[in-house]
């Protein structure tokens, strides 16, 4: 049967303590929604329904933004202008579930369900068993509703912990609020919720208890970690789900061959695709899309985002790039500050304090220490001198400075653009250079040196 899912995303999340919904919150740079849905497609779904709430406009729009197109196209939102329980939202959902479907109901902010988990969930769900639920076994299970059994350990509903008498609350297998259903029969048991409680909500796990009277073999399945199932309520658990998270891809990166200095000092933020034998050091944080080659080595303290890193180049403690491209053999930093546009090509030096900005590093040039090199092009083999700037911008437009092969800059010298220096050019140290440079020849530009005799220094007044 065809795969649909209903995710409930409505809640505004009271406990966050924050103006943003709750959804929205990260983990691993991601929105928990995002996660959710992310998940969700892997089982290949012929629709994604979310029922959407507080902060509406803003979930979509943020959303939309964190997930591929491939995946929006599936996705149908629907609004749940007042929230009235998880069994009035999943209502609202089945009016558009095919009857010849398979409905699986999710959450939006429990974000670390395995798709394998899932699967399995799904895969019970048949003509003789319509209704499967994923359940946990906890050494304390306060809080949770509690599944009830019977002595064969067929299941026969779920009491919420305010009802349950003492020896329900002995039992230790919980409700996660997870199932999976025929949508046909989901339809059946939804049409049947009442609100009569004290909170005045349509419950879903009301339709175990349904379902039972109606003599379903009702199925069960269990995650192999506790965290796929728990959510998000407050800070304190948004923080302890990131440890979860980071320590499982800090555990990918270790049985793919990465050498981790302290798996528990690696913050992954996004999408990283690495290779074997690279090593990274602690408090190492990766952001957006990162590709890191075989061989290479991450200092400690840097921070990369949206970046290539070739095969065996050296990032040194302590470096920040973002959206560059840095190839084979390179060494970056220590401190250096590498921004967006910039590609070193082989063999490229950027040493520390330095700089760089839309800027061509050529193969096997260096910029060793304390420059800013942006707007710029630099050919092969260029020696870049200490101090040295180029001055870009004129306070309203940028200009490029173009600088061939194997030329030597001299330290502390001003870049003024647009200017071109030739190859195998040199500009002497401290120089001011406004106008192109031919190839081979010596550039000088600094005021004509004095030497004062008699001069005495200032002398504080008593």
């Amino acid at each position: 049967m065809e795969l649909e899912i209903v995710i409930l995303a409505a809640g505004k999340g009271t406990r966050m303590g924050s103006k943003l919904p709750k959804v929205l919150h990260t983990i691993g740079g991601k929105p928990l929604l995002a996660h959710v849905i992310e998940t969700a497609n892997s089982l290949k779904p012929k629709k994604i329904i979310i029922i959407y709430g507080h902060g509406g406009e803003q979930v979509q729009q943020t959303i939309e933004s964190s997930i591929s197109k491939d995946i929006s196209t599936k996705i149908q939102w629907i609004e749940q202008i007042q929230q009235q329980g998880t069994g009035h939202a999943v209502q609202m959902a089945a009016p558009f579930l095919n009857d010849q479907s398979n409905a699986l109901v999710l959450y939006g902010d429990v974000p670390l369900t395995q798709s394998s988990t899932l699967k399995s969930l799904i895969s019970n769900v048949n003509n003789e068993s319509p209704l499967s639920l994923l359940t946990m076994i906890l050494s304390n299970a306060t809080g949770y509703g509690r599944i009830l059994r019977d002595i064969d350990g067929k299941i026969l509903g779920i009491v919420e912990q305010k009802d349950a008498n003492p020896e329900q609350l002995e039992i230790r297998e919980a409700n996660t609020g997870i199932l999976c259903a025929q949508a046909k029969q989901l339809k059946v048991w939804l049409d049947k919720l009442n609100n009569d409680n004290a909170q005045g909500e349509y419950y879903l796990t009301d339709i175990v208890g349904m379902a039972a009277e109606d003599g379903v073999n009702i199925k069960s399945e269990q995650p192999e970690t506790i965290y796929e199932v728990e959510g998000v309520n407050d800070k304190k658990q948004l923080a302890e789900l990131e440890r979860c998270y980071q320590y499982e891809q800090a555990n990918t990166l270790l049985l793919s061959g990465v050498t981790l200095m302290d798996p528990a000092r690696i913050d992954i933020r996004g999408d990283l695709q690495i290779e074997s034998d690279v090593s990274i050091d602690i408090n190492v944080i990766f952001e957006g899309s990162v590709k890191i080659k075989s061989g290479s080595i991450i200092g400690p303290n840097c921070v990369i985002k949206n970046s290539s890193i070739g095969a065996n180049t050296r990032i040194e403690a302590n470096t920040l790039i973002e959206g560059s491209l840095i190839e084979d053999e390179c060494s970056i930093g220590p401190f250096a500050r590498v921004r967006p546009g910039t590609h070193v090509f082989k063999g490229g030096k950027l040493g520390n304090f330095v700089e760089t900005k839309k800027a061509e590093i050529g193969e096997g040039s260096k910029v060793s220490h304390l420059s800013y090199i942006g707007d710029a092009k630099l050919g092969k083999d260029v020696n870049v001198g200490a101090g040295t700037i180029t001055c870009n911008y004129d306070g309203v437009n940028k200009y490029l400075t173009e600088i061939e092969d194997e030329v030597f800059i001299g330290s502390n010298t001003s870049l003024i653009a647009p200017v071109k220096i030739g190859k195998k050019a040199t500009t002497g140290a401290g120089s001011a250079i406004n106008k192109d440079v031919d190839n081979e020849e010596l550039a000088i530009a600094r005021g004509k040196q004095r030497n004062i005799s008699g001069w005495k220094r200032p002398e504080k007044k008593s």
